[in-house]
Protein backbone atom coordinates (compact mmCIF):
# COMPACT_ATOMS: atom_id res chain seq x y z
CA UNK A 1 0.00 0.00 0.00
CA UNK A 2 0.94 3.67 -0.63
CA UNK A 3 1.75 5.68 2.88
CA UNK A 4 3.24 7.85 4.63
CA UNK A 5 5.64 7.45 8.00
CA UNK A 6 8.20 8.68 9.88
CA UNK A 7 11.11 7.15 12.01
CA UNK A 8 12.45 10.14 13.92
CA UNK A 9 10.42 13.53 15.13
CA UNK A 10 11.52 17.06 13.18
CA UNK A 11 10.18 19.09 10.73
CA UNK A 12 7.82 17.43 8.02
CA UNK A 13 10.28 17.94 5.62
CA UNK A 14 12.96 16.13 6.68
CA UNK A 15 11.30 13.42 8.36
CA UNK A 16 8.11 12.43 6.59
CA UNK A 17 8.30 9.75 3.77
CA UNK A 18 6.31 8.96 0.68
CA UNK A 19 6.34 5.56 -0.27
CA UNK A 20 5.27 1.48 0.05
CA UNK A 21 4.48 -0.44 3.20
CA UNK A 22 3.03 -3.85 3.32
CA UNK A 23 -0.97 -4.56 3.20
CA UNK A 24 -2.00 -4.58 7.05
CA UNK A 25 -3.89 -8.11 7.88
CA UNK A 26 -6.57 -7.65 10.47
CA UNK A 27 -6.08 -9.30 13.38
CA UNK A 28 -9.30 -10.72 15.82
CA UNK A 29 -11.76 -8.08 16.76
CA UNK A 30 -10.29 -5.75 14.20
CA UNK A 31 -11.43 -4.25 10.80
CA UNK A 32 -9.71 -2.87 7.57
CA UNK A 33 -10.25 0.26 5.99
CA UNK A 34 -9.60 1.14 2.69
CA UNK A 35 -8.86 4.97 3.58
CA UNK A 36 -10.30 7.70 1.07
CA UNK A 37 -9.54 10.71 3.06
CA UNK A 38 -6.84 11.29 6.52
CA UNK A 39 -7.83 14.03 8.62
CA UNK A 40 -4.78 15.84 9.84
CA UNK A 41 -5.15 17.48 13.31
CA UNK A 42 -2.93 19.94 15.26
CA UNK A 43 -1.73 17.17 17.45
CA UNK A 44 -0.57 15.04 14.72
CA UNK A 45 1.88 17.66 13.73
CA UNK A 46 2.93 18.43 17.45
CA UNK A 47 3.55 14.51 17.75
CA UNK A 48 5.36 14.19 14.49
CA UNK A 49 7.77 17.37 15.46
CA UNK A 50 8.48 15.66 18.69
CA UNK A 51 6.71 18.79 20.64
CA UNK A 52 4.53 15.51 22.69
CA UNK A 53 7.94 13.73 23.85
CA UNK A 54 10.40 11.07 22.10
CA UNK A 55 8.96 8.63 19.62
CA UNK A 56 8.07 5.61 21.71
CA UNK A 57 7.58 2.79 18.24
CA UNK A 58 10.13 2.43 15.67
CA UNK A 59 7.72 4.01 12.77
CA UNK A 60 5.06 6.02 12.71
CA UNK A 61 2.37 6.64 9.90
CA UNK A 62 0.57 9.73 11.29
CA UNK A 63 -3.57 10.63 11.70
CA UNK A 64 -5.92 9.50 14.27
CA UNK A 65 -8.65 10.74 12.01
CA UNK A 66 -10.00 9.15 8.57
CA UNK A 67 -12.66 7.94 6.64
CA UNK A 68 -12.99 4.85 4.13
CA UNK A 69 -14.91 1.91 3.44
CA UNK A 70 -14.60 -1.72 5.50
CA UNK A 71 -12.89 -4.20 2.76
CA UNK A 72 -11.88 -6.93 5.41
CA UNK A 73 -12.52 -8.38 9.01
CA UNK A 74 -10.83 -9.99 11.33
CA UNK A 75 -12.04 -13.06 13.55
CA UNK A 76 -14.94 -12.51 15.62
CA UNK A 77 -16.08 -9.22 13.66
CA UNK A 78 -19.29 -9.81 11.44
CA UNK A 79 -18.65 -10.53 7.93
CA UNK A 80 -21.34 -8.03 6.68
CA UNK A 81 -19.27 -5.14 8.00
CA UNK A 82 -17.56 -5.42 4.69
CA UNK A 83 -18.53 -2.45 2.32
CA UNK A 84 -19.23 -0.22 5.26
CA UNK A 85 -18.55 3.35 4.60
CA UNK A 86 -16.91 4.63 8.30
CA UNK A 87 -15.27 6.76 9.60
CA UNK A 88 -12.03 5.60 12.51
CA UNK A 89 -11.06 7.59 15.37
CA UNK A 90 -7.73 7.27 17.22
CA UNK A 91 -6.26 5.09 14.74
CA UNK A 92 -2.38 6.70 15.57
CA UNK A 93 -2.62 6.84 19.57
CA UNK A 94 -0.42 4.55 20.86
CA UNK A 95 -0.41 2.78 17.46
CA UNK A 96 2.06 2.55 14.66
CA UNK A 97 -0.53 2.60 12.33
CA UNK A 98 -2.39 6.11 11.51
CA UNK A 99 -4.63 7.34 8.25
CA UNK A 100 -1.82 8.22 6.30
CA UNK A 101 -1.99 5.02 4.74
CA UNK A 102 -4.18 3.77 1.80
CA UNK A 103 -5.33 0.74 4.56
CA UNK A 104 -5.88 0.63 8.02
CA UNK A 105 -6.24 -1.87 10.55
CA UNK A 106 -7.58 -1.00 13.97
CA UNK A 107 -9.91 -3.03 16.64
CA UNK A 108 -13.92 -2.42 15.58
CA UNK A 109 -15.31 -0.31 17.55
CA UNK A 110 -13.35 2.70 16.28
CA UNK A 111 -14.53 1.90 12.85
CA UNK A 112 -17.86 3.82 12.96
CA UNK A 113 -20.51 3.92 10.05
CA UNK A 114 -20.55 7.23 7.81
CA UNK A 115 -23.99 8.44 6.72
CA UNK A 116 -24.34 7.96 2.59
CA UNK A 117 -24.66 11.37 1.94
CA UNK A 118 -21.77 12.68 4.07
CA UNK A 119 -18.77 12.26 2.22
CA UNK A 120 -15.45 10.92 2.68
CA UNK A 121 -13.33 14.12 3.60
CA UNK A 122 -15.95 15.18 5.94
CA UNK A 123 -15.51 11.66 8.06
CA UNK A 124 -11.97 12.47 7.93
CA UNK A 125 -12.96 15.76 10.78
CA UNK A 126 -15.07 13.27 12.75
CA UNK A 127 -12.58 12.23 14.94
CA UNK A 128 -10.53 14.47 16.83
CA UNK A 129 -12.42 17.78 16.53
CA UNK A 130 -15.88 16.66 16.05
CA UNK A 131 -15.82 14.72 19.14
CA UNK A 132 -13.95 17.30 20.91
CA UNK A 133 -16.83 19.56 20.21
CA UNK A 134 -19.49 17.33 21.16
CA UNK A 135 -17.96 15.92 24.54
CA UNK A 136 -17.06 20.07 24.95
CA UNK A 137 -20.36 20.81 24.97
CA UNK A 138 -22.74 17.53 26.13
CA UNK A 139 -20.62 15.91 28.44
CA UNK A 140 -23.13 17.36 31.46
CA UNK A 141 -25.76 16.53 29.81
CA UNK A 142 -28.29 18.56 27.77
CA UNK A 143 -27.99 22.59 27.14
CA UNK A 144 -31.20 23.55 25.31
CA UNK A 145 -32.40 26.77 27.53
CA UNK A 146 -28.57 27.40 28.34
CA UNK A 147 -25.96 30.21 27.31
CA UNK A 148 -23.10 28.98 26.23
CA UNK A 149 -19.63 30.83 25.30
CA UNK A 150 -17.32 28.97 22.63
CA UNK A 151 -13.95 30.64 22.42
CA UNK A 152 -11.70 30.10 19.42
CA UNK A 153 -15.19 29.90 17.64
CA UNK A 154 -13.44 30.03 14.13
CA UNK A 155 -10.83 27.10 15.10
CA UNK A 156 -11.92 23.72 14.20
CA UNK A 157 -13.24 22.28 17.17
CA UNK A 158 -14.62 26.10 18.06
CA UNK A 159 -17.08 25.70 14.80
CA UNK A 160 -18.34 22.50 15.96
CA UNK A 161 -19.10 23.30 19.03
CA UNK A 162 -21.12 26.16 18.08
CA UNK A 163 -23.15 24.30 15.90
CA UNK A 164 -23.89 21.50 18.24
CA UNK A 165 -24.75 23.77 20.57
CA UNK A 166 -27.22 26.13 19.04
CA UNK A 167 -28.49 22.50 17.09
CA UNK A 168 -29.20 21.42 20.34
CA UNK A 169 -31.14 24.52 21.62
CA UNK A 170 -28.40 26.90 23.51
CA UNK A 171 -28.01 30.53 22.80
CA UNK A 172 -24.32 30.24 21.62
CA UNK A 173 -21.86 33.33 22.47
CA UNK A 174 -18.40 33.18 20.78
CA UNK A 175 -15.04 34.92 20.44
CA UNK A 176 -12.44 34.97 17.75
CA UNK A 177 -10.15 37.35 16.88
CA UNK A 178 -10.55 39.40 13.45
CA UNK A 179 -13.12 39.97 10.95
CA UNK A 180 -12.98 37.07 8.81
CA UNK A 181 -13.06 34.62 11.89
CA UNK A 182 -16.40 36.21 13.04
CA UNK A 183 -17.82 35.47 9.56
CA UNK A 184 -17.00 31.89 10.43
CA UNK A 185 -18.34 31.85 13.47
CA UNK A 186 -21.67 33.73 12.89
CA UNK A 187 -22.14 31.31 9.81
CA UNK A 188 -21.73 28.44 12.36
CA UNK A 189 -24.91 29.91 14.31
CA UNK A 190 -23.18 32.01 16.99
CA UNK A 191 -26.02 34.44 18.45
CA UNK A 192 -24.02 36.84 19.39
CA UNK A 193 -20.06 37.27 18.20
CA UNK A 194 -17.12 39.02 20.05
CA UNK A 195 -13.55 40.39 18.46
CA UNK A 196 -11.73 40.21 21.66
CA UNK A 197 -9.04 41.90 20.22
CA UNK A 198 -11.21 45.47 19.58
CA UNK A 199 -13.72 44.34 22.44
CA UNK A 200 -14.01 44.38 26.06
CA UNK A 201 -14.87 40.13 26.27
CA UNK A 202 -16.29 40.63 29.89
CA UNK A 203 -18.75 43.42 29.26
CA UNK A 204 -19.31 42.28 25.89
CA UNK A 205 -20.95 38.77 27.31
CA UNK A 206 -22.43 40.23 30.20
CA UNK A 207 -23.92 42.75 27.83
CA UNK A 208 -25.42 40.02 25.63
CA UNK A 209 -26.20 38.04 28.40
CA UNK A 210 -28.30 41.26 30.08
CA UNK A 211 -26.15 40.63 33.07
CA UNK A 212 -26.75 37.32 33.90
CA UNK A 213 -23.50 35.33 32.74
CA UNK A 214 -22.93 31.98 30.51
CA UNK A 215 -23.68 28.39 31.94
CA UNK A 216 -21.31 26.42 30.21
CA UNK A 217 -17.50 27.89 28.53
CA UNK A 218 -16.12 25.67 25.61
CA UNK A 219 -12.45 26.69 25.90
CA UNK A 220 -9.38 26.51 23.77
CA UNK A 221 -7.25 28.46 26.25
CA UNK A 222 -7.85 28.15 30.02
CA UNK A 223 -5.45 29.57 31.43
CA UNK A 224 -5.32 32.93 29.49
CA UNK A 225 -8.75 33.39 29.27
CA UNK A 226 -9.36 32.49 33.05
CA UNK A 227 -9.24 36.19 34.36
CA UNK A 228 -12.01 37.13 31.66
CA UNK A 229 -13.74 33.59 32.61
CA UNK A 230 -13.98 34.04 36.22
CA UNK A 231 -16.69 37.22 36.24
CA UNK A 232 -18.88 35.77 33.27
CA UNK A 233 -19.75 32.10 34.32
CA UNK A 234 -22.65 31.52 36.19
CA UNK A 235 -23.17 29.98 40.16
CA UNK A 236 -23.23 26.38 38.88
CA UNK A 237 -21.61 26.60 35.73
CA UNK A 238 -18.91 24.69 33.66
CA UNK A 239 -15.49 25.54 32.20
CA UNK A 240 -14.56 22.41 29.19
CA UNK A 241 -11.52 23.19 28.02
CA UNK A 242 -9.48 20.77 25.53
CA UNK A 243 -6.07 23.58 25.77
CA UNK A 244 -4.26 25.77 27.52
CA UNK A 245 -1.10 26.66 25.16
CA UNK A 246 -0.57 30.81 25.97
CA UNK A 247 -0.35 29.50 30.00
CA UNK A 248 -0.18 25.77 30.77
CA UNK A 249 0.64 26.41 34.32
CA UNK A 250 -2.25 28.45 35.04
CA UNK A 251 -2.48 29.43 38.97
CA UNK A 252 -5.76 28.61 39.87
CA UNK A 253 -8.03 30.93 42.11
CA UNK A 254 -9.23 28.15 43.97
CA UNK A 255 -11.68 30.52 45.85
CA UNK A 256 -13.33 32.30 43.82
CA UNK A 257 -14.26 28.99 41.62
CA UNK A 258 -15.40 27.72 44.66
CA UNK A 259 -17.66 30.39 45.74
CA UNK A 260 -19.47 29.83 42.67
CA UNK A 261 -19.50 25.94 42.64
CA UNK A 262 -17.78 25.92 39.34
CA UNK A 263 -16.82 22.65 37.55
CA UNK A 264 -13.18 22.67 35.49
CA UNK A 265 -13.70 19.98 33.31
CA UNK A 266 -10.22 19.36 31.54
CA UNK A 267 -10.73 17.21 28.13
CA UNK A 268 -8.51 14.62 26.12
CA UNK A 269 -10.68 13.14 23.52
CA UNK A 270 -8.40 10.55 22.91
CA UNK A 271 -9.11 9.17 26.40
CA UNK A 272 -12.87 9.31 26.47
CA UNK A 273 -13.89 6.28 28.88
CA UNK A 274 -16.49 3.95 26.31
CA UNK A 275 -20.09 5.39 27.61
CA UNK A 276 -18.48 9.13 26.81
CA UNK A 277 -17.31 7.90 23.56
CA UNK A 278 -20.99 6.35 22.88
CA UNK A 279 -22.72 9.64 23.73
CA UNK A 280 -20.29 11.89 21.37
CA UNK A 281 -21.20 8.99 18.75
CA UNK A 282 -24.60 9.33 18.99
CA UNK A 283 -25.04 13.18 19.28
CA UNK A 284 -22.87 13.71 16.19
CA UNK A 285 -24.84 10.79 13.71
CA UNK A 286 -28.17 12.62 15.15
CA UNK A 287 -26.60 16.34 14.37
CA UNK A 288 -25.48 14.92 10.92
CA UNK A 289 -29.08 13.66 10.31
CA UNK A 290 -30.41 17.08 10.81
CA UNK A 291 -28.02 18.80 8.88
CA UNK A 292 -26.75 20.24 11.64
CA UNK A 293 -22.77 19.43 11.61
CA UNK A 294 -20.63 20.96 8.92
CA UNK A 295 -16.90 20.99 9.42
CA UNK A 296 -15.13 23.34 7.45
CA UNK A 297 -12.06 22.18 5.27
CA UNK A 298 -9.40 24.48 4.65
CA UNK A 299 -7.06 22.87 2.10
CA UNK A 300 -6.98 19.26 0.36
CA UNK A 301 -4.08 17.32 -0.92
CA UNK A 302 -3.07 14.26 -2.30
CA UNK A 303 -1.52 11.48 0.42
CA UNK A 304 2.04 11.87 -1.53
CA UNK A 305 1.46 15.79 -0.43
CA UNK A 306 1.32 15.25 3.05
CA UNK A 307 4.30 17.57 4.28
CA UNK A 308 2.46 20.34 2.77
CA UNK A 309 -0.82 19.06 4.83
CA UNK A 310 1.66 19.50 7.82
CA UNK A 311 3.18 22.61 7.37
CA UNK A 312 -0.21 24.16 6.54
CA UNK A 313 -1.88 22.81 10.04
CA UNK A 314 1.54 24.43 11.46
CA UNK A 315 1.09 27.99 10.03
CA UNK A 316 -2.37 28.33 12.41
CA UNK A 317 -2.93 30.82 8.66
CA UNK A 318 -5.90 28.40 7.76
CA UNK A 319 -9.60 28.49 9.28
CA UNK A 320 -10.56 24.99 8.82
CA UNK A 321 -9.59 21.25 8.71
CA UNK A 322 -6.75 20.24 6.18
CA UNK A 323 -7.54 16.29 4.99
CA UNK A 324 -5.48 14.43 2.75
CA UNK A 325 -7.49 12.41 0.03
CA UNK A 326 -6.27 9.28 -0.80
CA UNK A 327 -6.38 7.71 -3.92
Amino acid sequence: MKAVWYQAVGPAAQVLHHGDRPDPVPQPGEVRVRLHASGVNPSDVKSRDGLRGPMTLPFQIPHSDGAGVIDAVGDGVAPDRVGTRVYVWNAAWRRSDGTAAQYVCLPAQQAVPLPDDVDFATGACLGIPAMTAAWAVFADGDVAGQTVLVTGGAGSVGEIAIQLARWAGATVIATVSGAAKAAVAHAAGAHHVINYRDQDVVEAVMAATSGNGVDRVVEVEFGGNLAATLPIIKVGGVIASYGSMADPTPQLPFYPLMFKNVTVRMLLVYLLPPAARALVIDRLAAAMAQGALRPRIALRVPLEDAVTAHQAVESGDLIGNVVIDIA
